[in-house]
């Protein structure tokens, strides 16, 4: 969790709670992600 807050991606993780809530970098970061590993692309490869 310390790194992802270095790193701006996440709001100060205090305490032990289970969620934390994402910084917009930390959204943009996340959208850019899932798109790279599970959207279906235009030219599958074989």
């Amino acid at each position: 969790m310390n790194r992802l807050h270095a790193k701006g991606m996440i709001d100060d993780p205090v305490g032990k709670a289970k969620s934390v809530g994402l910084t917009e970098k930390g959204v943009r970061r996340s959208k850019d992600l899932f798109a790279g590993m599970f959207a279906k692309s235009d030219n599958p490869t074989p």
